[in-house]
């Protein structure tokens, strides 16, 4: 047994979120707005998949590093993460984001016309991909692109994503391993196999490297599959969600 296997052993989500809250404690600050946002999304009965406050935190600081100006989210839900991004702009940025239900549209622009942002966000509803055919990267094309919607549109919200970023903008896509179901061959879940089609086009796309780091944090155990192409940077980050089954 190696000395990492004897030294740590496995854990559970409980500690997970301990330790999520624990750093969370130190590294992030009260915000009234997101506060709010998440718990809008709570009453409003909307699906408990929003990224976390350190997820969150992590795309406001990429957004920043990279002196993001225009942001563009596919699948918006209830705008969480999208004011964690547009909390990143200059006063003159703006974002873009995508979302095929009616009610979390309306929820999402709840939120965002609370936490004062409504001048920044636009959000678009409709099938992410029909709306994705619309845009173009002219005059000015997206630093950043963050892609959290269903897993089997993956590839196709990857391809148009790497035509409206610009040359050293980052994309980032949510759950991209799912508990190691993805790897499983007898899986036959489509939210897996969307991510396993996203996986071999990367492998297949001579432009692009990629290695994965994985977390853990109170949403399970999570991670980035980090690629680059040409002067492009793809960054994927992982959800896990326990069994084949899961949704």
């Amino acid at each position: 047994m190696s000395i990492i296997r004897q030294l740590y052993q496995p854990t559970t989500l409980d500690n997970w979120e301990r330790s999520d809250k624990y750093h969370n404690s130190f590294l992030l600050l009260p915000d009234a707005a997101l506060e709010a946002a998440a718990k809008r999304n709570d009453e409003q009965g909307l699906p408990d998949v929003a990224v976390s406050p350190a997820q969150g935190k992590f795309l406001n600081l990429l957004a920043q590093s990279i002196g993001a100006k225009k942001i563009l989210e596919v699948g918006t839900l209830g705008g969480y993460s999208s004011i964690w991004m547009a909390k990143a702009l200059p006063h003159d940025g703006t974002l873009v984001t995508l979302e095929i239900s009616e009610k979390h549209a309306q929820v999402a622009k709840e939120s965002i016309a609370a936490a004062g942002l409504a001048n920044k966000i636009s959000v678009i509803l409709g099938p992410a991909i029909d709306s994705l055919h619309t845009l173009y990267p002219n005059p000015e094309p997206f630093d950043l692109v963050f892609i959290d919607a269903d897993k089997q549109s993956n590839t196709a919200y990857f391809v148009e994503a790497k035509r409206l970023v610009r040359k050293g903008g980052i994309i980032i896509v949510d759950n991209a391993v799912q508990y190691g179901r993805v790897a499983d061959p007898n899986c036959s879940d489509e939210r897996a196999e969307g991510v396993g089609d996203l996986l071999r086009a990367l492998k297949d796309d001579e432009d692009v490297e990629a290695t994965t780091i994985g977390t853990a944090g109170e949403k399970g155990y999570d991670g980035f599959l980090q690629c680059e192409t040409e002067v492009k940077v793809l960054v994927i980050r992982y959800r896990l969600n326990s069994g084949c089954n899961d949704a």
